[in-house]
């Protein structure tokens, strides 16, 4: 039972001298999250599918030019390809967003990494990947696309997300990490300026 104990105690011990790694490990995680889907963002098939988000959003709808619910009848499926549907999206400004919109997201998956070697950098990295997340959260209140509609079945509406739900709400994942990014790029600023 001693020899046990010891055991357990030893692991606890490297577990909590894990800290350090394991807050650079959700920079990096935030790092590859953010580059990759913001690269995504110069696809096609990738700015069509964020337009039910963006259009019913009452903090990026401003971006469009053309109003909700109009997106829905030029829908496409992924990979899919309608010449009369790909016109509605260049003209609803679809690609010229989400291509800032990938830059913009690249941008702090970059900046919040580099919270490693200059905490002042993450720290603002860390800030912008917070504000991000949450309005990506508020898609849950303002996208009807994120829960289940009734078609039928009697399952439908909340707490039942859709594909595009489950999607959203692993953002909160991300903003739990975020947090304890910034947490640590202020603790390392703050010991800065005591010096």
């Amino acid at each position: 039972m001693a020899k046990l104990k010891s055991l357990f105690v030893a692991f606890l011990t490297i577990a909590a001298s894990a800290q350090k790694l394991g807050i650079n490990l959700i920079r990096v995680a935030i790092l590859v999250i953010f580059v990759w889907i913001g690269g995504l963002k110069f696809w096609n098939y990738e700015a069509e599918g964020i337009v039910p988000f963006v259009a019913n959003s009452p903090f990026m709808s401003f971006f469009y030019t053309k109003d909700a619910p109009e997106y829905k009848e030029y829908k496409l499926k992924e990979g899919e390809l309608d010449e009369t549907k790909h016109l509605w999206h260049e003209e609803n400004n679809t690609y010229g967003f989400s291509h800032g919109l990938g830059i913009l997201i690249m941008g702090i998956g970059i900046l919040t990494f580099l919270g490693i070697f200059s905490p002042k950098t993450g720290l603002v990295g860390a800030g912008l990947a917070i504000v991000m997340t949450l309005g990506t959260l508020s898609f849950l209140v303002t996208t009807p696309e994120v829960w289940v509609p009734d078609l039928g079945s009697g399952e439908q509406g909340f707490p039942l997300l859709t594909g595009a739900g489950r999607l959203v709400i692993k953002d909160i994942a991300i903003l739990a990490g975020a947090v304890v990014v910034l947490s640590d790029s202020a603790g390392r600023v703050l010991n800065q300026l005591k010096k």
